[in-house]
């Protein structure tokens, strides 16, 4: 009788695949906000997650990927294979025909994202002044971010609702100033402010950077 070649079903296994990857990336998320980065190790990592450590640096490497594996992570909200630029809010943001409910739009969405972020974000920031492992994914944050916003900026200014004068690079800069972490960091954990009079507050300033 002829041997019957089993079938795999690789969906299946792709799907088990992010199950287990999401289940690390949540483990590190939790222990590295209470452990901090430095203390947190690969081993904890990987027990927390019920894997074998070699799974972890198999997929991952090391922790620094780890830590922005978690940023991507809390930044979406999900893992989903969406990329934000993407998803309905930001095609709803591009349907949008005034500039200043653009502007809002935007920072509905980053506020969201940063109350979401803020704890890797720190982390990552101060992490790299002991760690040289943090310094390359910071750079890469910020290089994203400086991205992102020459995408938006590029986007506002062809809505021709801009101040006049105003370039693509003062656009770009004024939305990636914004975009730090540290704006959020003062205003709403250290002064606790809620996160509607934030949002308030930055749509106002970036307008009236912005626009006319």
């Amino acid at each position: 009788m002829a041997e019957v070649k089993r079938s795999y079903d690789a969906s299946g296994r792709r799907e088990r695949a992010r199950a287990r990857r999401l289940a690390v990336v949540l483990a590190a998320r939790d222990l590295f906000e209470r452990d901090g980065f430095r203390r947190t190790t690969i081993a904890a990592i990987a027990a927390h997650a019920g894997v074998s450590a070699e799974s972890v640096y198999k997929g991952f490497g090391n922790k620094a990927t780890l830590a922005k594996a978690v940023f991507d992570y809390v930044i979406a909200g999900d893992d989903e294979p969406v990329p934000v630029a993407e998803r309905p809010a930001a095609l709803a943001l591009r349907d949008e025909p005034d500039v200043r409910r653009k502007i809002a739009m935007f920072v509905d969405g980053l506020a969201q994202r940063q109350a979401r972020s803020a704890g890797v974000q720190c982390l990552i920031r101060d992490g790299r002044q002991v760690d040289d492992s943090l310094a390359p994914v910071w750079a890469k944050l910020n290089d994203e971010g400086l991205g992102g916003m020459t995408a938006l900026g590029r986007h506002l200014l062809g809505t021709g609702q801009l101040r006049d004068g105003i370039d693509l690079d003062e656009v770009r800069d004024v939305l990636w100033n914004y975009l730090a972490i540290d704006h959020y960091e003062r205003l709403v954990l250290a002064q606790g402010w809620s996160l509607e009079r934030y949002s308030h507050w930055l749509a106002r300033a970036i307008a009236s950077a912005l626009c006319p």
